[in-house]
């Protein structure tokens, strides 16, 4: 990739006019007090005066507001240059307490205080996140549903009800505009190199956010509201990200000397991977991860590039799409490989993934707590594109005896959050689940036989005869080399059937729609066979309790009796459905052979197998206890689904 070695800026011409000059034609200046008193009230009138707007239809005129503000930034960074940390503080801290990060806001005027290029653009990075995210709190104290996209939230009618539409326009200026500086955008898909990004820019949205903390001071005064923050989202099942080994000291020094020889690095971004480097071995694991998403993506982003010999498409490329705009096959995933894209869309992607990028580019996480064991993952997996994508000769690096391991750990990644993944686990926790029935508490039998007027056996028996000759049927459909039941009803070989099940491995890039709306349906029926079997296990331990205290009324030991008889067949009805829906997920993409009408009625089908867990929901709760319903639903759903085998 030699084009990483003649690449000088990711910005369009135009979009690197805007930024780097534009907001410099102007040499004015202007005289800070009146734009700020001495006891820090902002003029915000002294700022929106220089907003401009076009004639034709008095939409915000970009150019001519950037090239007005300029010097106004300008003066305001002389001004904060001029502050001690104690006179900031004593002036602004206050107007900061409405972002719910008073901190990170005061570190920021820190970072004014020097030329750290890269550690300017992190802290415009952090600000402009935190600053949308409190934008968001504020837009729920009269709107419903915050709108998920920056640019939307600007442009809504509740913030301008707030703050005023003039002082919006001024700061989709800064942000949240395509049109305008776009600062967060450039930034954050890593577009932009450090020496690109005026520190200046930075210090006026400093000033901009303590200026909207009064006005929304007033504004919650006048109203009597009362500012309630989002909690932040916190990162759970830390365990399930554990792929690649912990960073030690040796590994992140092989990991620098990569990063200065990877031709997946662009050289005017090289600021940016040290300063991810060196914060993750201070221990500033968020500051690592929003360094080093954005040159993840410039390195993609440059890959792509080279693979589909497309040079100009540097500035824009989406690189994980599977076709190009031309609809010619994107080769980027053959490049990566299966294993490396099913990492990418695990850790930004996927709904029920830590989706990192998002909920930091978002401001939804709490950066002093952000987890070691996250950055950890994404640290590692870099350094071995760093090592898999290089015009020299990496061999040494690639059999490094640290490198090494970090290189098995990728390439034999298999995606943990797909919803092909998500169901694999649901069916193997509903599986253990039932499986615990066997190790609860019951009545001998003979008791059950004693108490009179209770009868029931023979229909629980005919109904695991009938499961059991289902299961026998699906055994034929079952992959190669998959466990065969002799004994199809025998839990321990039915567990061991689903977990090989389970092991399949099952292709997940660019899931069609039919296979996406199939699998939710499988997911809602293995969630109600889960809750079933905890309903169960939770009525099944009080009974007995009850009983063994002689709290139950006759009433209650009949039932009690019924629900005892009850499980001797839903447990095996259970296990057939978890085969039945893991059988479905082996063979997912076949759906998509299915002609409409065939596809509809298979869907149709599915759907009566989740209404049938749905009701044995119902029935097996503690306020409906209806077992003997569960007998009539099940005898129902066992003949629909023998039909179902017969036919297929």
């Amino acid at each position: 990739m030699a084009l990483s070695e003649s690449v000088t800026t990711c910005l369009s011409p135009a979009v690197h006019y805007v930024i780097c000059k534009l907001g410099f034609e102007k040499k004015d200046t202007y005289d800070i007090n009146n734009i700020v008193s001495e006891n820090g009230e902002i003029c915000w009138q002294a700022i929106t005066d220089h907003v401009c707007y076009l004639e034709s239809d008095q939409s915000v005129d970009y150019i001519k507001s950037i090239r007005s503000l300029g010097p106004v930034c300008e003066s305001v960074n002389l001004h904060f240059k001029s502050l001690t940390k104690e006179q900031f503080v004593g002036q602004y801290a206050l107007w900061f307490q409405w972002t719910n990060y008073t901190e990170l806001f005061l570190e920021v005027f820190d970072v004014l205080q020097y030329t750290q290029t890269a550690e300017i653009a992190l802290g415009l990075m952090k600000l402009t996140s935190y600053l949308e995210r409190a934008l968001g709190d504020v837009y729920l104290l009269i709107g419903k549903d915050c709108p998920f996209l920056l640019r939307d939230l600007l442009a809504s009618e509740e913030l301008a009800v707030i703050f005023g539409q003039a002082v919006m326009n001024v700061l989709r200026v800064f942000i949240g505009s395509p049109y305008g500086l776009n600062l967060r955008n450039v930034l954050w898909h890593g577009f932009a190199s450090p020496q690109e990004i005026p520190v200046k820019y930075c210090a006026m949205l400093l000033f901009l956010t303590a200026g909207l903390g009064q006005l929304l001071q007033t504004y919650l005064l006048q109203t009597k509201c009362i500012l309630i923050h989002r909690p932040y989202v916190t990162f759970i099942n830390l365990e399930e990200l554990n792929i690649f080994p912990d960073l030690n000291h040796e590994m992140l020094s092989v990991a620098e000397d990569l990063v200065k020889l990877s031709s997946f690095v662009l050289k005017t971004m090289l600021p940016f991977w040290i300063a991810a480097l060196t914060a993750f071995k201070q221990g500033r694991y968020a500051d690592c991860m929003i360094l080093l998403l954005p040159q993840l993506e410039v390195g993609l982003r440059l890959l792509f590039t080279a693979t589909n010999k497309c040079p100009n498409r540097l500035l824009t490329a989406e690189m994980l799409a599977k076709q190009l705009n031309n609809e010619e096959i994107n080769q980027l995933p053959l490049v990566l490989e299966e294993p490396s894209m099913e990492f990418l869309w695990d850790f930004l992607n996927h709904q029920e993934g830590p989706r990192i990028r998002d909920h930091l580019s978002h401001g939804e996480i709490n950066l002093k707590a952000f987890p070691r064991e996250v950055a950890n993952q994404i640290v590692a997996f870099t350094v071995t594109l760093l090592c898999r994508f290089s015009d020299g000769d990496m061999v040494a690096f690639k059999e490094h005896v640290v490198i090494k391991p970090l290189m098995n750990c990728a390439s034999c990644y298999c995606s943990r959050f797909h919803p092909i993944s998500c169901l694999k686990k649901q069916v193997l926790e509903c599986m253990k689940s039932i499986h615990l029935w066997s190790e609860l508490p019951i009545v001998p039998e003979e008791q059950v036989q004693a108490i009179k007027g209770f009868e029931g056996n023979a229909e629980a028996s005919t109904f695991v005869l009938k499961t059991a000759e289902i299961l026998s049927q699906l055994q034929q459909y079952m992959p190669q080399n998959c466990y065969s039941s002799d004994d199809p009803v025998n839990s321990d070989q039915t567990d061991r059937l689903l977990t090989e099940l389970c092991d399949v491995r099952i292709c997940t890039l660019y899931s069609p729609r039919s296979v996406l709306e199939t699998l939710v349906v499988l997911r809602k029926i293995s969630t109600q066979c889960h809750q079933v079997s905890e309903q169960v296990i939770a009525s099944i331990e009080l009974r007995y309790k009850q009983r063994i205290n002689k709290t139950l009324r006759s009433r209650q030991r009949h039932n009690y009796l019924r629900m005892l008889n009850s499980i001797k067949f839903l447990s095996p009805v259970l296990r057939l459905i978890l085969v039945l829906i893991t059988l479905e997920l082996v063979n997912i993409h076949s759906v998509c052979e299915k002609n409409p009408f065939d596809y509809q009625q298979y869907l149709k089908f599915l759907k009566s197998v989740l209404q049938y867990t749905e009701n044995l929901v119902t029935y097996t709760s503690p306020e409906k206890n209806k077992w003997d319903e569960t007998m009539e639903l099940t005898n129902k759903a066992l003949t629909k689904i023998k039909r179902f085998s017969d036919k297929n």
